[in-house]
């Protein structure tokens, strides 16, 4: 068992004041959502049984769904939101045709070792998968991909001189802050101000 806190745990602990200022002026219910998600086990399913869920589903999406398509925030709310009661959910085994070539193969030759873990009014939260480090079949992917294989000598060099397996992920920090305060709209949760035509690089 792991002794270690999930920031929602930490938020929930230490940031008392703040909560109910957010519980309060912002998203009421915040601080029951958030306990709910912590004392919550997690859900895990794979993209296929995700995709039949969404196809049962009473609901008129925006965004059709069918086996292949790239999950959507209005799916994935309504799986962690309604199918499942607010748990987290883990979706895991996407297509291969949806994600990025360097994404290990499973031996089904359709789908890849990716994650996604989705929390209720954000959608996804954390993405991540196991890398490729099998030479053959990412040379292979580069060519259905019609990708250049010169432009990624150094990637493919990775893999030629030894490899181990290795898995990576990122925790969108902006979701986070959105998840944890109620704030609606992303932008508000982002730190630096973005306006339009302000870059200066």
């Amino acid at each position: 068992m792991c002794s270690c806190i999930s920031p929602v745990e930490y938020v929930l602990e230490n940031c008392k004041e703040d909560m109910d200022f957010f519980n309060t002026w912002i998203e009421k219910g915040i601080i029951k959502r958030l306990s709910d998600v912590a004392e919550k086990n997690f859900v895990q399913l794979t993209y296929t049984d995700a995709v039949e869920l969404l196809l049962k589903a009473k609901k008129n999406f925006e965004f059709p769904v069918q086996w292949g398509c790239d999950l959507q925030s209005e799916h994935e709310r309504y799986i962690t939101e309604e199918e499942f009661g607010g748990c987290p959910v883990i979706i895991r085994d996407y297509p291969k045709e949806i994600k990025p070539f360097y994404m290990r193969q499973n031996d089904d030759g359709k789908t890849v070792a990716a994650m996604d873990m989705l929390v209720p009014r954000v959608g996804e939260l954390i993405g991540g998968s196991q890398r490729e480090e099998r030479l053959d079949y990412l040379e292979e992917r580069l060519d259905e991909l019609k990708l250049n294989k010169e432009s990624f000598w150094w990637y493919l060099d990775l893999r030629r001189y030894g490899s181990v397996p290795h898995a990576g992920f990122g925790l969108g920090f902006e979701r986070l802050v959105q998840f944890a305060t109620g704030i609606e709209n992303i932008r508000d949760a982002i730190p630096f101000p973005r306006t339009p035509g302000s870059a200066e690089f």
